[in-house]
């Protein structure tokens, strides 16, 4: 689905993503980890075209991304960005069926099929009761819902998620990517998603990878991945990571000396339940 091979991409002097390679197949979540500034949403953004690479290749279906058109790029991947740009006067309904657009010939209005796949978009995101409001009367966490849904209408093989949780309530964090894995799992799509929580990278991806100042530090499943030692030489910072009690998939929380003065941290390489 995602083939991504030696990836250089810089913004002046600075590079932002040295020699990255990775691979996605449909069915898959990958989650990508590591601190501010490591190069996710970059990524995220190359494979989308909105930055240049100054080296490497990047296919989708073995289809080099630089020579589709933006039509046929928008029928494979749909992007949830970190900060996407709403137009306040526009109701939800509008957004949404922005994520139409690509399966529209020119002039061609939406029909029913469109119709019905905004409708299920806007359901799958709990946003139906919302279509009607206009986005500058919405929430933060409901305006990330309203993005979700539109790409979640434009029906692509390829889902692109930059911070997909961001601003949403716990309740709504699990329904997200409950419903992403669902979509993995039932639908075949692949994703790519940036997490800021390791903890729900950990319960949700099926591989991570970590990124740290522009490379590839760690790839694998999240337990490999999120080990205390890897954590403590990207991150800078002590943490323990303990297997959930149900899934036995890592929990991360980082070691706090001030809640519990009392506790002998092992240096950075803190673990429970091993």
């Amino acid at each position: 689905m995602l083939e991504i091979r030696d990836l250089t991409v810089a913004y002046g002097e600075f590079v932002a993503l040295r020699q990255v390679s990775l691979s996605l197949g449909a069915g898959e979540m990958v989650g990508l980890v590591g601190p501010n500034g490591s190069g996710k949403s970059t990524l995220i953004r190359a494979i989308t075209r909105l930055v240049r690479p100054l080296g490497g290749r990047i296919r989708l279906d073995g289809k080099e991304v630089g020579r589709l058109s933006q039509r046929e790029l928008a029928r494979w991947a749909a992007v949830v960005p970190q900060n996407p740009y709403l137009p306040d006067a526009f109701t939800v309904l509008e957004v949404v069926l922005m994520g139409r657009t690509p399966h529209l010939g020119l002039l061609q209005s939406e029909g029913r099929a469109d119709l019905a796949a905004v409708r299920r978009a806007l359901e799958q995101t709990d946003t139906w009761q919302l279509a009607g409001r206009r986005m500058g009367e919405l929430s933060g966490g409901e305006r990330q819902r309203v993005v979700i849904a539109r790409a979640l209408a434009q029906e692509t093989p390829l889902l692109l998620l930059d911070e997909p949780t961001a601003h949403l309530d716990m309740g709504h964090q699990a329904a997200v990517l409950d419903l992403v894995r669902q979509l993995c799992r039932r639908g075949g799509k692949a994703v790519l998603a940036a997490v800021h929580d390791l903890s729900l990278a950990g319960q949700y991806c099926d591989r991570l990878v970590m990124l740290n100042e522009g490379r590839i530090v760690g790839e694998g499943e999240p337990q490999e991945v999120l080990s205390p030692e890897l954590l403590a030489s990207v991150y800078g910072t002590r943490v323990w990571v303990f297997p959930h009690p149900l899934t036995g998939r890592p929990v991360v929380t980082p070691v706090s000396e001030a809640a519990c003065p009392g506790l002998e941290a092992e240096g950075s390489t803190g673990t429970f339940g091993s």
